[in-house]
Formats: structure tokens, C-alpha cells, sequence
């Protein structure tokens, strides 16, 4: 699995994932993605650059 990325866009924020020919493969906005990281406890920790994979601990 490919580490996300950091992109900014200039109007605003994203993680991205690029797949094997360095196309975008998925976004997400990094306001709603951080927001849903701290509304749910860990149960499990990811591997740095996979922090929408499984859970964080912080």
C-alpha cells in the first residue's frame, strides 16, 4: 500500500494516494479526516502514512 501524501491545493488541504503509474488513486479532504480520527477511540495502531488505514493512537 502506497503512503498517503499531503497536497495543497491552494483552496484547501488533502491526503492523496497515488498508485503504480503515479496517478491520483484516492483523496480525502484533510479537515474531515482528521475530524473523524479524533471522534473514534483506537482500537488499533497504523503504520506512519497510513492514518486512514485501521486506527491512530495518539
Amino acid at each position: 500500500m502506497s503512503k498517503r501524501e499531503l497536497i495543497d491545493t491552494g483552496s484547501d488541504k488533502r491526503y492523496v494516494r497515488r498508485d503504480e503509474k503515479g496517478q491520483f488513486k484516492e483523496s480525502d479532504d484533510v479537515g474531515r479526516s482528521l475530524a473523524a480520527d479524533r471522534r473514534q477511540k483506537a482500537k488499533h495502531e497504523s503504520k506512519p502514512g497510513q492514518g486512514d488505514r485501521g486506527d491512530r493512537r495518539s
